[in-house]
């Protein structure tokens, strides 16, 4: 992979530039490692993190290719809500990691669901099999599963088209002071952390913040001295959509450990948001259907906390 150096892009450091770049899919650290590894250049030779570019150089990064690995059945317990022949929708715990990723190779929904079921759809590839959408490792809640090829993409239409309907229940910091309302905010990619995404309203073409429109939906069910319990819908499915509107309202989630409060003196284990609602259009008999599933222990503990108080 090459990039030439832009006049508005001098005096950056190269770890800084390369992280800023679409197309690499590596944290800050990863390419500090890389350049350390020798697997970048500058005008073909070997450089530093910390080296301030200059315009018209040409950089060259090599990013090795992953290691082949397979997702592989295991025996954990699954809280099944649904399943037919096309489908199974699942309520998954706070804590599970939806598939197979890097630090995260087991203990995943992938590898329950095989051992439970053995024909998920291969859509996804070897890691990612039957995945039409994914909740975030510290959401619990709904989530639905293709068993074959032919519901995966019947899904995965009605998630691109916006048919399907999510409803979550969170509990935030701060009182809401609208009952209800509409958060219209676009996201994109953190310019910085790229384990972040950020609110960018403005359509500047000059932004490092490539925005993608994102809408939620949010009512208050409850207020307490210092939290709000709030029902939202989601009417787009960006990464982590909630989490970042949320803190744009002023009002992170509760244990949320990328956009919360480091401060909270009631630590919850994790952000307390839950997939509470899930409405699709079976795949194969057109029929809607909606599935329920109620608040996790752990969370119903934490309101009754913070409703005492």
């Amino acid at each position: 992979m090459q990039f030439i150096v832009s006049a508005s892009e001098k005096n950056q450091r190269l770890d800084q530039f390369l992280n800023l770049k679409e197309e690499i899919p590596l944290s800050r650290s990863q390419i500090k490692k890389l350049i350390q590894d020798g697997l970048v250049k500058v005008n073909d030779q070997l450089s530093k993190s910390s080296y301030r570019l200059k315009k018209d150089d040409k950089i060259e990064i090599e990013i090795p290719l992953p290691k082949k690995i397979q997702a592989l059945p295991e025996k954990i317990p699954l809280n099944i809500v649904s399943e037919d022949s096309d489908i199974v929708v699942v309520n998954k715990p706070r804590g599970m990691v939806v598939h197979p990723a890097a630090g995260n190779y087991t203990g995943t929904l992938v590898n329950a669901l095989l051992e439970h079921c053995q024909d998920l759809s291969g859509i996804g590839g070897v890691l990612r099999p039957g995945i039409v959408h994914r909740l975030d490792k510290f959401t619990s809640g709904l989530i639905v599963v293709a068993k074959n090829d032919f519901s995966h993409q019947k899904l995965a239409e009605q998630f691109k088209n916006r048919k399907v309907y999510k409803k979550y229940i969170a509990l935030v910091h701060g009182q809401i002071k609208d009952d209800e309302g509409v958060i219209k905010a676009g996201i994109g990619r953190h310019p910085v952390d790229r384990k972040k995404m950020a609110v960018s309203q403005i359509q500047n073409p000059k932004s490092k913040i490539k925005k993608r429109e994102a809408v939620t939906l949010f009512k208050v069910v409850q207020r307490y001295k210092n939290y709000s319990l709030v029902e939202l819908v989601l009417k787009t499915g960006r990464t982590h959509q909630i989490r970042v509107h949320m803190k744009h309202l002023g009002h992170p989630v509760v244990g949320d450990p990328l956009y919360g409060k480091k401060d909270d003196p009631l630590r919850a284990h994790g952000q307390l948001l839950h997939s509470a609602q899930l409405g699709i259009y079976h795949p194969r008999t057109n029929k809607y259907m909606e599935f329920d599933a109620k608040l996790p222990d752990d969370m119903v503990e934490f309101i009754k906390k913070v409703s005492e108080k």
